[in-house]
């Protein structure tokens, strides 16, 4: 018995990590880390190119700045985030790899993607991007139909309906001039701010994956197999989301300003689009 109800207990806390919140992360490239280096550079020209690739490297930060006010709490959610994804999450993901070919979690990924078309039209539609809402009904169905449920993408060799951008509620909030907030690093869930948090609930009631999750909750004579669905689509996303974790923290001097920097210049990507 307490061991079912830890489960449960884990399965809420993870059903969300990986899934809504960071999806837009995945495509952008790293910024670079502050020069510490710079003092141990050569002199003259080395030394000139140090300063600069700094001063370059410290304008990366500048031009994602975002409020940090509880930066000292944000950094030890940081330092025990990076704890779990390295003995926990990590572990876990190569098991995952290791039994699913790669054609088998595409497929898989694949599928749990067009179900989270609700998240994609609403946000289309409350954005005004009609055009676009229309682009993932098309999707949506033609993945259905001709995808075996989603499994297979056909609609990306459909020129009008290949490459769409996709929409979130953090980005509605964005077109609606909401700004960031505060910065918060999430317990498990990583970078995020006060609008994006907001946002990440949005996403998580418009996705079906977890709908029966939320309607049966009540009801323990159901609740086992609802929490199978959320915890699946986590473990799917593990391996993307440690991917884009390393590529934004690896070979920083401060992994915690590279992370922050990252999420944020993502984050004002998908939003422009």
């Amino acid at each position: 018995m307490k061991s079912n109800t830890l489960t449960h207990l884990l399965l809420l806390a993870v059903a969300p990590l990986l899934t809504d919140c960071s999806s837009a992360s995945k495509s952008a490239a790293t910024p670079a880390s502050p020069a510490a280096s710079v003092a141990v550079a050569g002199k003259g020209k080395a030394a000139a190119k140090a300063a600069r690739s700094a001063a370059d490297d410290l304008d990366d930060y500048e031009t994602a700045a975002v409020a940090d006010p509880l930066e000292r709490v944000n950094r030890g959610t940081f330092w025990f985030n990076h704890q779990l994804y390295t003995f926990i999450f990590r572990p876990i993901s190569k098991g995952y790899e290791l039994l699913m070919p790669k054609p088998v979690r595409k497929g898989i990924d694949n599928a749990f993607e067009n179900v989270k078309f609700p998240v994609r039209f609403v946000n289309c539609a409350l954005q005004g991007k009609f055009k676009r809402a229309g682009q993932e009904t098309g999707k949506f169905v033609v993945n259905t139909v001709g995808g075996i449920g989603g499994i297979f993408r056909p609609a990306e060799r459909i020129p009008a309906l290949a490459n769409v951008p996709a929409e979130d509620t953090a980005q509605t909030f964005a077109k609606w001039g909401i700004g960031h907030g505060a910065y918060i690093v999430l317990p498990l869930l990583g970078p995020s701010s006060m609008r994006d948090t907001v946002g990440m609930v949005g996403d998580y009631a418009l996705n079906p994956i977890n709908w029966p999750y939320l309607y049966w909750y009540g009801d323990r004579s159901k609740h086992d197999w609802t929490t199978v669905p959320p915890a699946a689509n986590t473990l799917r996303s593990l391996p993307d989301q440690l991917d884009t974790y390393d590529t934004a923290t690896k070979d920083a001097v401060d992994p915690y300003l590279s992370a922050r920097s990252t999420y944020i210049q993502n984050r004002a990507e998908a939003a422009k689009k």
